[in-house]
């Protein structure tokens, strides 16, 4: 066994590194353990709103921005369908390997162990994690940030959960997949389509231009139960793509996403702990994280080096309370339940009313829909929003929003 540690954290992804680096500097004893190393390379790539990073004062961590931030909404056909909405905002990438590592400077010179965690038991004031080597690890409080996949958070059954699937390639082309300089966050034009595949889930393409004749070009779907399989989301992409002329010559990297977009709350009773998607913080309208774990970490930390620090008898459990008091505080919850309503709705809409429905979104002021995308609109103005977006949005629209879609509104 070994010594025990204020906080003890589980998973080395971007959630783990985020919280990691805020608990050492609250002065913090802590510990980390995952599978693999802290320091091996993140597999997929991490889009922000520039200016998210910029109120972070971490611009500099981008990798790629864009100013020329567009989308499509029209189907395609003819000129009118093909008039792209101008976003005005710029656009980024993280530089994964400048972000990761950023990271892990910041965590300093704590415990970072190699193993896997087989089970989690409370004993008396402390958590133990038992590993499949047979070592045992205490700490005060436990942090799951393994991802949601974590066999170790309890939540609630509400059904199946609705998950984000991507296929992606980054690539040289026969042509440019898109205009030069060019970030284009939905492109749903359908034209490329046969007829039956218009009555499927809708799917979108994600791109951008990384300079050099090298692009990203990503088909995805928003959030499908169960979700559309990757081959169907590459044969879209493929397709797309040869509508246009335009076929790969080569493959420099392909990306796999799959993850849950409503996935329940967890239970927040719990001794255990959990940050980033075990803790259910993907947003579920836009698929985004990243940003929130990077202004959600410093609360979490203070709040525990607080409780550590001025209650030393606190037991797991009453340290977890008051960890999961401030990762999701009654406002957050509200909000939550809000997307989720939301998305809801989106999932039953059609090819066309999706986009109907979003060349309205974006038609909002600026600060409502990058607000509503980064999860940064207080309760109350979050409401006024979707209020205004109900307003605007044609009546096809406004009565998916209320009711859903039924095949009779088809």
């Amino acid at each position: 066994m070994t010594k025990r540690a204020d906080v003890l954290v589980l998973g080395a992804g971007p959630a783990a590194l985020c919280i990691v680096a805020e608990l050492v500097e609250q002065g913090l004893a802590v510990q980390a353990l995952a599978s693999q190393a802290p320091d091996k390379p993140w597999p997929n790539t991490y889009g922000i709103w520039a200016e998210e990073l910029e109120e972070l004062g971490m611009a500099s961590l981008l990798g790629h921005r864009w100013s020329k931030t567009v989308s499509y909404f029209g189907n395609g056909l003819g000129p009118a369908g093909s008039v792209p909405i101008e976003h005005n905002f710029d656009y980024g990438l993280f530089d994964q390997a400048e972000l990761q590592k950023s990271l892990l400077l910041r965590c300093g010179d704590i415990g970072w162990f190699v193993e896997t965690a087989q089970k989690i038991q409370f004993q008396g004031e402390n958590t133990e994690v038992i590993c499949s080597s047979g070592k045992i690890y205490t700490a005060r409080v436990v942090i799951d940030a393994s991802g949601h996949r974590s066999p170790f958070i309890r939540r609630p059954d509400h059904g199946p959960v609705a998950q984000q699937a991507a296929y992606g390639i980054v690539g040289r082309f026969s042509a440019p997949p898109v205009e030069n300089e060019q970030f284009v966050l939905m492109d749903f034009r359908s034209n490329h389509l046969h007829k039956d595949e218009l009555k499927e889930p809708p799917t979108f393409l994600y791109a951008m231009d990384f300079g050099k004749d090298v692009f990203f070009v990503e088909e995805t779907s928003l959030a499908c139960s169960p979700p559309l399989p990757l081959a169907k989301l590459k044969r879209r992409l493929h397709a797309r793509l040869s509508h246009r002329g335009v076929y790969v010559k080569e493959i420099l990297h392909e990306e796999h996403c799959l993850f849950p977009m409503n996935l329940p709350l967890p239970d927040r009773n719990q001794a255990l702990l959990a940050f980033g998607g075990a803790a259910s913080m993907v947003h579920p309208a836009s698929g985004y994280m990243v940003g929130a774990l990077l202004r959600r970490a410093p609360a979490l930390a203070k709040q525990l080096a607080k409780a550590i620090e001025t209650e030393p008898t606190l037991n797991s459990a009453s340290l977890a309370k008051r960890g999961w008091q401030v990762l999701w505080n009654p406002e957050l919850i509200q909000r939550h339940r809000l997307y989720q309503f939301g998305l809801r709705r989106l999932m039953s809409f059609d090819e066309a009313r999706l986009r109907s429905f979003f060349a309205t979104f974006f038609r909002l002021p600026k600060e409502d829909w990058s607000g509503f995308l980064a999860n940064t609109l207080p309760l109350h103005r979050l409401v006024i929003v979707m209020l205004r977006l109900f307003s605007m949005s044609p009546w096809k629209v406004r009565i998916g929003m209320v009711f859903g879609v039924q095949k009779s509104l088809s």
